[in-house]
């Protein structure tokens, strides 16, 4: 059984297009591979939010007021706010049970289906978080599960944000570093610097949004999930260095919009293929949430600030995505330690931008009471499947 993460994404979409990333031998011939879409995902029981215009302007759009302002709170607030009714409106009550618990025991049904005694599980992500879950209500039914890209289930949210801005820092340190391989890269080489020629790009799309061949226009939000989403794979790097050249050199944003386009499942005619984002503030918002107390919220700002100077600046205030969400938090599990399962092997990469190394490190060594940490020295988030054969193999 297969997860790719999200919350939100598709496993039966990727077993059916992209299966064959797993497709080392020894794999193939000794299991045959399930996706499954969880609740309120995809092709079952689905939340549905907004329609595509309305996403459009959600996820792109600028309230037109000086970033972080009162005003520009107030306007963040109502939309949040708008969107969880919508999201109510459009799903009803399933929207309260999409959570990763009752996600977990679907799957311990799908195992019951399928007439195995114990379950093989593979989950990359939110999915290695959907695998702890499960090996804490079932352990007796654990087979054999891999874990990679690894979230500490411990972690409260407020830390769990400011340990992935600082990873995302990390990596686009580690994409400046080697940005000279790639034949348009616009940087000096001189890391400091670069970071603050992205910091002056970014200032100046708060208030001037770049055009491009589309007749949409690159602002601000496009810009910086057009800088993540490469953020999380090396093979991508390319993408982003001619990104910024052309952005920078040629004043265009066409790439980085096509970019934050592929991260949110935005087709080019303007349709939305999935509901990731739906489903991702639905099951994250009943598994928990952050304090949105102002103070709160207003140290959390300055300690992502100081984590990632270049990019905290645009995860401020991430608490209010569930401040006024329709249905409160599922109670959590007492303990994480799947007390009573074999051993669970844990796959962590040291240049991780999504899920921290760190984070691998503590549900292997000291949350799962029978964990097994593999380590990959390098960049990207998760990494079975990538032809690295240490790690393959292991697996």
């Amino acid at each position: 059984m297969f997860n790719p993460g999200g919350p939100g994404a598709s496993g039966y979409d990727w077993v059916i297009e992209s299966s064959d990333f797993l497709g080392t031998k020894v794999l193939r011939e000794n299991f045959n591979i399930m996706g499954f879409d969880p609740r309120g995902v995809g092709r079952s029981s689905a939340v549905s939010c907004l329609s595509d215009e309305e996403y459009d302007e959600f996820l792109y759009g600028v309230t037109g007021f000086e970033l972080g302002s009162d005003e520009d709170l107030a306007a963040g607030r109502a939309a949040v706010k708008e969107f969880g009714q919508k999201c109510l409106e459009n799903t009803g009550d399933l929207l309260g049970h999409v959570d990763t618990i009752s996600a977990a025991k679907d799957m311990d049904l799908l195992r019951a289906i399928l007439g195995q005694e114990k379950l093989h599980y593979l989950g990359y992500s939110y999915g290695s978080l959907l695998g702890t879950v499960y090996a804490n209500l079932f352990p007796d039914r654990v087979g054999q599960f891999v874990l990679d890209g690894a979230i500490d289930p411990t972690v409260p949210d407020e830390q769990q944000t400011l340990f992935q801005i600082q990873a995302f820092e990390k990596a686009l340190r580690a994409f400046l570093e080697s940005c000279e391989e790639y034949r348009d890269c616009p940087f000096t080489g001189f890391v400091e610097g670069d970071l603050k020629t992205i910091k002056e790009f970014f200032l100046e799309l708060e208030t001037n949004s770049l055009p491009t061949d589309s007749g949409r226009e690159l602002t601000i939000w496009a810009a910086v999930t057009g800088l993540i989403m490469p953020l999380y794979s090396e093979t991508y790097w390319p993408y982003l260095s001619t990104a910024f050249d052309m952005a920078l050199n040629d004043g265009q944003g066409d790439l980085f919009l096509m970019l934050a386009d592929q991260y949110n499942d935005r087709g080019e005619d303007g349709t939305y293929a999935t509901n990731l984002i739906a489903a991702n503030y639905a099951i994250s918002c009943l598994d928990s949430r952050a304090s949105t107390n102002i103070f709160s919220m207003r140290r959390q700002n300055q300690a992502l600030i100081d984590a990632a100077p270049t990019l905290g600046k645009y995860w401020q205030y991430g608490a209010l995505r569930c401040e006024t969400w329709p249905f409160e938090t599922k109670p959590a599990l007492p303990s994480f330690s799947a007390e009573g399962a074999p051993t669970i092997l844990v796959v962590g990469t040291t240049g991780d931008p999504a899920t921290p190394y760190s984070q691998a490190q503590s549900l292997a060594g000291s949350i799962l009471n029978d964990g097994f940490l593999l380590t990959y020295n390098g960049e990207g988030h998760t990494v079975y499947g990538q032809q690295i054969r240490c790690v393959d193999n292991v697996v």
